[in-house]
């Protein structure tokens, strides 16, 4: 471009159009600055509000209906208690000597836990002890019967008996007669001495020749000489006679006497003496059991495995007999520990269950302490009477529980569920889509353009997320689970129970058999 500057111009009279296309240029800018913006907006409003309004038209959650086998389970809520829990306490009163365990601690079944004090029972148990050697060495005796020595002593006697009856009954011998004789003829002489010399001094007495005791002295001597021959003809008299009746019958008497005191020793000891000295035996023994059974009752074992789960006394303490399962404070503080066994589980079923609840039956316990851990059990006794709780029947179900690792304590809130069958090839539909809507149940299915269509179905069981349908679909559907915005039909809740196995409801939150959501 060329300016041409030889000719002068005049620019006042340019100064106004060029204001004008500043201006004009000014206005341009802001018009598209504000155009930018717009869009800027329109496309933010596009993304935030019009893009996931079609995204979830074009979003609809649907599931297929299905066939199914269904586990069918009864609920009830539980208590972890344990099988057996009792005091134990000595037999009889004392003082405590040893403790050998202590809270917390398992035992086994015949563990020995405490001592009680026995000294008072040690003096008493060897005299029993004593008293039944004794019996027992008596009972040996008798049954041994005499020795050889005591009968041949007998026999020696009876003998001696024996021979001196003979003699009796003999009588004198002639020998024994003659001699009589003989000493009666020495006396007579020796009296006829004595005679004629007290003759003799009786002459030189009166003579005056001796004294009056030489006189005496003869006398004295020819009375003497007299006695004895009356001594020796009495005895030859007696020699002659013989022996007595009386003297016979004796000797007879000890004979006899002596005869059954050696028929007694060889025949033994009686057979009552025998059977007497078995029975002092028995009760020497039983009087040694009794106080044996003392001591051992002084040695405290555990009568069944389980824990400790309270220590009453310590060592020198007085204990006393409680009952098993006293929980006053006077019983217990008298008791030396308690012990509780293995856990089991007590469930409250209702009425309307309880036919469906079998011996042996698998349950599934599950405990809020333990989120996501099951427990597993089978049912071991039903009450035979039932529970009547705020109008409210229900009937105690115990479950033998398998917890190796004692996780479950006694006293804990469980939930339990009883499998009490199953349901084979059930048609189910998630529960979540079961709707209830002008006093009927059902569930929407996809129409045409996928406008939901509420389809009428007759319920059964709901088990876990799935309810089954027992008519109003052939299987083929399939059922919605959510609705395009502004598209879900009006529905009501549904209420009350459906038909089911067992007449249904719920308990403790989860569906019993035969119950739907």
């Amino acid at each position: 471009m060329t300016i041409d500057t030889s000719s002068p111009v005049d620019s006042s009279g340019l100064i106004p159009e060029i204001k004008k296309s500043k201006n004009k240029t000014r206005w341009l800018s802001w018009l598209l600055a504000l155009a930018f913006l717009g869009g800027i907006g329109y496309a933010i409003y596009y993304q935030v509000a019009v893009v996931p309004t079609q995204q979830a038209r074009r979003r609809v959650l649907t599931q297929p209906v299905q066939r199914q086998t269904l586990a069918i389970a009864v609920s009830a809520n539980g208590t972890v208690k344990p099988e057996r829990l009792i005091n134990l306490s000595p037999k009889n009163s004392g003082i405590l000597k040893q403790l050998l365990v202590k809270e917390g601690d398992i035992v086994k079944q015949g563990q020995i836990v405490a001592y009680m004090d026995d000294s008072n029972l040690r003096g008493q148990l060897t005299s029993a002890q004593g008293q039944l050697a004794q019996a027992e060495a008596n009972l040996q005796k008798a049954q041994a019967g005499n020795r050889p020595q005591d009968i041949a002593q007998a026999q020696a006697q009876l003998d001696e008996a024996e021979a001196n009856l003979q003699k009796v009954q003999a009588g004198n011998r002639s020998q024994d007669i003659a001699q009589a004789q003989a000493r009666l003829q020495s006396a007579q002489a020796a009296l006829s001495k004595a005679e004629d010399n007290f003759r003799r001094n009786q002459q030189l007495y009166n003579a005056g020749g001796i004294s009056l005791q030489t006189l005496n002295q003869s006398r004295a001597d020819r009375d003497s000489a007299q006695a004895t021959v009356n001594e020796a003809q009495q005895a030859l008299a007696l020699q002659k006679a013989g022996s007595r009746s009386e003297d016979i019958e004796q000797a007879r008497a000890v004979v006899n006497q002596r005869q059954q005191a050696l028929a007694l020793l060889k025949a033994g000891t009686r057979r009552e003496d025998i059977d007497a000295a078995r029975a002092q035996v028995t009760s020497a023994r039983g009087s040694l059991q009794n106080i044996q059974a003392q001591i051992n009752d002084t040695i405290i074992r555990a009568p069944f495995e389980g824990v400790v789960t309270k220590k009453y006394a310590d060592p020198g303490a007085f204990v006393t007999p409680t009952t098993a399962s006293s929980d006053v404070s006077s019983a217990t503080s008298s008791s030396i520990l308690a012990l509780a066994s293995t856990n089991e589980v007590v469930a409250n079923l209702a009425e309307t269950n309880i036919s469906k609840i079998r011996l042996g039956q698998t349950v599934t316990i599950r405990a809020d302490a333990y989120p996501g851990k099951k427990f597993e059990g089978k049912v071991k006794q039903i009450a035979a009477q039932s529970v009547v709780t705020q109008n409210v029947t229900s009937f105690e179900v115990r479950v033998a529980l398998s917890d190796p690792q004692r996780l479950l304590r006694s006293g804990m809130n469980v939930t339990t569920e009883f499998q009490v069958g199953q349901l084979e090839n059930a048609l189910v539909v998630p529960t979540a889509a079961v709707v209830r809507r002008e006093n009927a149940t059902g569930v929407f299915v996809p129409g045409e353009d996928n406008n939901p269509v509420f389809t009428r179905i007759e319920t059964g069981v709901t088990v876990n997320n799935f309810t089954e349908v027992k008519s109003g679909l052939t299987g083929n559907e399939r059922v919605l689970l959510s609705f395009p915005p502004g598209s879900r039909p009006q529905s009501t809740p549904r209420g009350g129970v459906f038909p089911g196995l067992g007449g249904g409801g719920r308990s403790s939150g989860r569906s019993q058999g035969g119950g739907s959501p």
